[in-house]
């Protein structure tokens, strides 16, 4: 057989390259520059970890509020957070809704189009709507201040970060507490704004002060004000910390729980047996945070969900809790028993995917009934489901995909994540819609949570944000 032969300038940038890794090779295992040399971890006589600094060395510069020509409107009422006043989806009965959509589909009150593409909800307060946007085009996540009435823009302020496309950017809703904005970005970054003027008072990244882990698809935690304290968990060197919401002051902070991650999960409190607690589920597991110290009340890892863990626990009463998720993890219900002072958790009853699980959005508690869209094996429907887990109703042939949905004067407010928003009846006896229309024509991603105010109905898909009225009229 005859072989070709390479003509010399060919091969002889490849000998080079052979040479000149074996001689890299030899320095490095020499008296050279140590630094150089791959460490692996536990093997250097390094530390797996640095210590944590006192304060963030990493946080990115706050710019300049930029005001605009909108103005706070003077309607009363609140959604000051994820999932609204109560943070478990209720709207309070501050205005009768209509049982009917016009003919015509529902008033439209206003539309901001052009946000950068995210399923960030909005917060409402002091006729403001703060919704966590990002500018591609500055590189930036962008905290936005909008009119109620109007959607006119009142301000914004931003700070540099990098955040590549991925299934949208932003994730996260704000919590208002006072005159304070909180938000939690796509890349951990906590900050705390003012309401009024757009400054922004402080800034850490959780990721630089506590080794925390963004989560494969960003952060999805929105952030709790509880008691007047601001309560995270960065699931990294502290696992949750309570810190002041003017000042950014840690007040607690619970240690590393074993290797445990952040997940798309938000924090939820909960009272039993005396105690107010902050439950939170991690990449290995769930965990009970005391209120009054962050000591750990209990913790399993009979609950761990699949590939990304998004719906958050939901207490349903007597120290039982719901947990959910998607990607075949199915769903349960976690009994907390107190024994000689002590809290321990024990599994009640699970749920087989098919039977419930929910890749995105949080059940809701209601009139002692759990509802929630079903994702499992493209079902996507509505369901009801009785406090052991049995199935009451579902929505057959009306799918929502992975949109959001919230319970308002008895009424069931659900958003396919095509754009139609479908009204329904808030009971467990049957699936009883009372009408349904498209407000979002040509919705993409239709996922993000709503919020509702004196009537007011704020939703959104990847880049636009309606506001629709939904009052009964008289």
């Amino acid at each position: 057989m005859v072989m070709n032969r390479l003509p010399l300038p060919t091969l002889l940038p490849g000998v080079l390259a052979v040479v000149a890794a074996a001689a890299l090779v030899l320095w490095i295992r020499s008296d050279g520059n140590p630094l150089v040399a791959a460490r692996v971890p536990g093997l250097d006589r390094q530390p797996l970890l640095a210590p944590v600094p006192e304060e963030p060395t990493a946080a990115p510069e706050p710019g300049q509020a930029r005001m605009f020509d909108g103005r706070p409107s003077a309607l009363g009422g609140a959604w000051p957070g994820f999932r609204g006043p109560n943070r478990d989806g209720i709207a309070p009965d501050e205005v009768r809704l209509a049982r009917r959509f016009p003919p015509g589909g529902p008033p439209v009150l206003w539309v901001v189009r052009m946000l950068g593409p995210g399923h960030a909800g909005a917060a409402v307060a002091q006729g403001r709507v703060f919704v966590l946007d990002y500018d591609v085009a500055a590189e930036a996540d962008t905290l936005r201040c909008f009119s109620l009435d109007d959607g006119r823009e009142i301000w914004r302020n931003s700070y540099p970060v990098v955040v590549e496309e991925n299934h949208g950017r932003s994730r996260t809703v704000p919590a208002v507490f006072e005159d304070c904005v909180i938000t939690l970005g796509p890349k951990c970054h906590v900050a705390s704004w003012d309401a009024a003027s757009g400054r922004c008072r402080w800034i850490v990244d959780l990721v630089a002060k506590y080794r925390a882990k963004v989560p494969p698809w960003y952060a999805g935690q929105c952030p709790l004000v509880d008691q007047g304290r601001l309560i995270l968990a960065p699931a990294g060197e502290a696992f949750m910390v309570a810190l002041e919401p003017r000042s950014g002051k840690v007040v607690w902070q619970t240690p590393r729980l074993a290797n445990w991650e952040m997940t798309h999960v938000s924090v939820v409190p909960m009272d039993f047996a005396g105690r107010h607690m902050y439950v939170y589920c991690a990449s290995g597991g769930v965990a009970g945070i005391s209120a009054d110290d962050g000591a750990v009340l209990w913790q399993t890892t009979a609950w761990v969900g699949k590939m990304a863990t998004c719906p958050s626990p939901v207490p349903v009463g007597d120290g039982r809790i719901f947990f959910c998720s998607g990607y075949s993890a199915g769903s349960m219900m976690l009994q907390l028993l107190e024994r000689q002072g002590r809290l321990e958790p024990q599994v009640l009853w699970r749920l087989k995917p098919r039977q419930f699980e929910s890749e995105q959005h949080t059940p809701i508690l209601y009139q002692g009934h759990l509802y929630g869209v079903r994702t499992a094996a493209g079902g996507e429907q509505l369901v009801c489901l009785d406090l052991q887990g049995k199935e009451l109703w579902n929505s057959g042939r009306q799918k929502f995909g992975r949109g959001p949905y919230l319970v308002a004067d008895g009424l069931l407010l659900a958003l396919s994540d095509r754009g139609e928003l479908i009204l329904a009846e808030a009971t467990p006896k049957a699936f009883r819609p009372l009408g349904r229309f498209q407000v979002l024509p040509d919705a993409v991603d239709a996922w993000a949570p709503m919020a509702l105010v004196g009537g007011r109905l704020i939703l959104r898909d990847l880049t636009r944000m309606v506001c629709i009225d939904l009052a009964e009229r008289r």
